[in-house]
């Protein structure tokens, strides 16, 4: 008897909730989602990353995981299949940009298979233990194409990224929806993509709901994911904000603790821990 009940689904997040400090899956959290599938649970990954960069990283738990990858943009079967995908229009992702950018702001839109930056920048790069998902140095003011799976902003000044939010948001509110995957991660979506909408998809095709299952994040793009699910569980590692803003949600142990898997051993398989 587990101590969760009604639970057949468990949603997971990568950086900061899943991953470890490292941005690795470690080996026990790898044994307990081994575990999880031999025992029936449909696994589903939502991350903000996108999905060749995802992709090798959700490879290394070795059972099969739908991913919900660019906070909802994309959607692949554990076989790699693309359920579905979502790409913002050129126009919309020029417009965005037309505002005043500090020079300390790095500049990213996630395309299908490079992502273009207006710098390369070894701290996102740190990300990928192999680069799978290259980055491309692009000039903005000569570049001719602008569609993307979305705009990311990426600035150790957290105030200097609420404000080019709010200036974004005065060109394209009408389109655009924000989150703040970290306090110095910027990300702007269409407001039709939610990793929450892009999970009910992964449910309903599976026969599924949201009610039955439980989810972990330590983010922004993650509130409504958490807010919907059955249980939905914050890492101690998350902004105090977030914790504020879904205060009747618990929190565990943070990423570096395994906090996710622990969870999962406990609650769910019912195992004790050690």
């Amino acid at each position: 008897m587990t101590k969760l009940k009604n639970i057949k689904v468990v949603v997971s997040d990568l950086d900061g909730t899943l991953l470890n400090t490292q941005h690795k899956i470690s080996d026990y959290t790898k044994s307990i989602f081994q575990e999880l599938h031999n025992q029936g649970y449909l696994l589903v990954v939502a991350t903000g990353r996108h999905h060749l960069d995802a992709m090798a990283i959700v490879e290394t738990l070795e059972v099969p995981v739908y991913l919900v990858s660019s906070n909802g943009a994309r959607i692949h079967s554990p076989n790699k299949e693309e359920l579905f995908a979502f790409n913002l229009n050129s126009d919309v992702v020029k417009a965005a940009l037309n505002v005043e950018i500090d020079p300390e702001i790095t500049v990213v839109l996630f395309k299908e298979n490079v992502w273009q930056t207006n710098r390369i920048s070894e701290k996102l790069n740190a990300y990928q233990s192999e680069l799978n998902y290259r980055p491309e140095l692009v000039d903005y003011k000569t570049l001719e194409d602008f569609g993307a799976i979305k705009i990311f902003f990426s600035c150790d000044n957290h105030e200097k990224l609420v404000k080019l939010k709010d200036d974004v948001l005065a060109n394209s509110s009408e389109h655009l929806h924000h989150a703040f995957s970290l306090p110095t991660c910027l990300e702007f979506m269409d407001k039709s993509i939610d990793k929450a909408v892009a999970i009910e998809q992964v449910l309903e095709k599976e026969g599924f709901t949201l009610a039955e299952a439980v989810s972990f994040g330590d983010g922004f793009n993650d509130v409504q994911m958490l807010s919907a699910s059955g249980k939905g569980l914050i890492m101690g590692n998350a902004p105090a904000l977030l914790k504020e803003t879904l205060p009747d949600l618990e929190v565990i142990k943070t990423n570096a603790e395994d906090g996710v898997a622990k969870y999962i051993a406990s609650k769910i398989l019912d195992k004790e821990l050690v």
